[in-house]
């Protein structure tokens, strides 16, 4: 099976980074480990070396989670310091989507929108994502100028995941280190695109497209062999950047946005899967479920460790309210983290009044059975309110929306007590409607268009219900909120809500509040520095060419 061959084959050297990622030095841990140099020896190791860089975005190194001192970035815990975990913590406990019970450091400053250039989630974020830009650069490096059909391919998916890291680099920290295929791998300080944090943002957002829309045409068609990149999910990647391109560059993209995801919808390889939780579950891989474009494969046999999908049911689970066990994952031990708050609920609700800012009937119906939308798989835990950032696991909303189950709540075919077989969704179908209906809207065009693709996913939500319709005035009404509001109904916990409420204008100084935002029980508006990150203090100590972003 693809996935596995792609996660878990064997893999180059590691890369040490500690303290600032300015030395990229390539030192072999073990000799026997496939080298960038030995690349070409035998065409075998060309995809197992790609299999690599897949894998940096989910696994923290060679030996997996629960190998210690294999990790590509030493940490006193790998699963911590991994791309997906740390990107989640940034994108959904900073926002009223999550918030997070423990008291490691970072977690109570993202609670409350206060974090630092010390952040450890941020430090282990942005020299993850440099991290998988080094293995792609020197990947490609190796692998540019041949004529074979396979390896242009596999350069092609190179750079795919190099853009990808740099989009999740420019979103987050908007004027990251640049480095490419032509500077080679050794001791060097590298260098933002300009050391201005607007013009540095703005030239990488080119560079980003530029690269992928090169490769548009050397990636393989739709669906050709799952878990790796195609043109679908080229399309989406631009679509997404083109989506977010008057944030990132001040110049709107919209009319590009919908031609991309006029590419993928009008594919005819795509369509909304039945049952909404497939994409959350161990059969969501696109050899089973016609949404999935392209996601973070994870395997219970294969890929183990407290990562991916894993950590997130593990983490929304505590043993009394919502049980691990009952999601597929038996032996292990329910964390008692990440909930959702009151909020969020009233967006995640849209159909019903409210009472007391309290949907009715929740006051009573504490599982939501009430609920007319098929997407909410949610618990009111012991107290609607969180009375502090580090309160208990008992107080807020309570979520459910990942298992380690099949759909239909079978065991996966490689399924796995400890660890989920579920992938974590990078790019959906849905999201290629939702995009596209919001670049229509806001770019003037035919809003027609809009409507449908908002009904096609509020009929799967809410199947006959009335609540499915939707007219050009609700979509259109207060600055688009509605399409906020539904990304948010369909994404919740998926890793973009911040970058949505950035987009929206409602992240930081907008008059949106929820709970804790501003490190406030009733939510307060907070400084607009904070729609980009902090680059990492230790780099900005160490690197003479690295200028911190504004308000740090």
């Amino acid at each position: 099976m693809n996935k596995i061959i792609l996660i878990l084959g064997a893999v180059f050297s590691t890369l040490m980074i500690t303290s600032c990622v300015k030395d990229l030095d390539v030192t072999p841990k073990d000799p026997s480990i496939i080298l960038s140099g030995n690349l070409n020896d035998d065409p075998i190791y060309m995809k197992e070396v790609l299999g690599k860089i897949y894998a940096s975005f989910l696994l923290p190194g060679q030996g997996g989670s629960e190998s210690y001192n294999k990790e590509d970035i030493a940490a006193s815990d790998p699963n911590f310091t991994t791309t997906m975990r740390a990107l989640w913590n940034c994108q959904e406990l900073t926002t009223d989507e999550a918030i997070c019970a423990w008291g490691d450091p970072g977690i109570a400053d993202f609670n409350t929108q206060a974090w630092s250039a010390t952040n450890p989630f941020l430090t282990a974020l942005y020299s993850r994502l440099v991290l998988s830009v080094t293995y792609a650069n020197d990947f490609i490096k190796n692998t540019d100028g041949s004529s074979n059909a396979d390896v242009i391919k596999y350069n092609a998916e190179a750079r795919f995941l190099r853009a990808l890291a740099y989009y999740y680099a420019m979103d987050l920290f908007a004027n990251p280190p640049f480095t490419t295929e032509a500077d080679g791998v050794g001791k060097f300080y590298p260098k933002q695109l300009d050391p201005d944090s607007k013009t540095g943002r703005t030239k990488l957002f080119y560079y980003i497209t530029s690269q992928l829309r090169s490769i548009e045409n050397k990636l393989g068609a739709p669906k050709f062999s799952y878990p790796r990149a195609d043109q679908a999910a080229c399309w989406m990647l631009l679509a997404r950047a083109y989506l977010n391109a008057q944030v990132f560059t001040g110049t709107a993209k919209w009319d590009s946005c919908k031609m991309y995801c006029d590419k993928v919808i009008s594919s005819g390889k795509y369509s909304l899967a039945t049952n909404y939780r497939q994409n959350f579950s161990a059969d969501n891989d696109a050899t089973k479920n016609p949404e999935m474009i392209f996601s973070w494969a994870t395997d219970g046999v294969y890929t183990q460790g407290y990562v991916g999908t894993t950590f997130i049911i593990e983490s929304c689970s505590d043993g009394t309210h919502i049980d691990a066990h009952n999601l597929g994952l038996t032996s292990n031990t329910n964390w008692g983290g990440n909930r959702t708050k009151k909020q969020f609920l009233n967006v995640l609700v849209d159909t019903l009044a409210t009472y007391g800012n309290v949907p009715v009937p929740w006051a009573t119906d504490t599982i939501f059975a009430q609920c007319k939308d098929k997407r909410v798989f949610c618990k009111r835990l012991d107290h609607w309110d969180i009375p502090s950032p580090s309160s208990s696991f008992s107080f807020g909303i309570g979520v459910y929306k990942f298992t380690a189950n099949n759909a239909d709540g079978s065991k996966a075919a490689d399924y796995n007590p400890a660890y989920a077989s579920t992938d974590y969704p990078i790019f959906r179908y849905a999201d290629a409607l939702l995009m596209r209906a919001e670049a229509v809207l806001r770019s003037g065009g035919d809003v027609s268009i809009a409507v449908a693709d908002v009904k096609t996913i509020r009929d799967r939500a809410f199947g006959t219900a009335p609540h499915a319709n939707i007219t050009a005035a609700q979509l259109q009404a207060n600055n688009y909120q509605f399409i906020l509001d539904e990304r948010g109904r369909e994404f919740y916990f998926e890793g973009q809500r911040r970058t949505d409420l950035v987009r929206f204008g409602q992240f930081s100084d907008g008059t949106y509040k929820w709970a804790w935002k501003g490190g406030v029980i009733g939510g307060a508006a907070t400084d607009k520095h904070l729609n980009i990150f902090p680059i990492p203090g230790d780099e900005v100590s160490a690197n003479p060419n690295i200028k911190q972003n504004p308000g740090y």
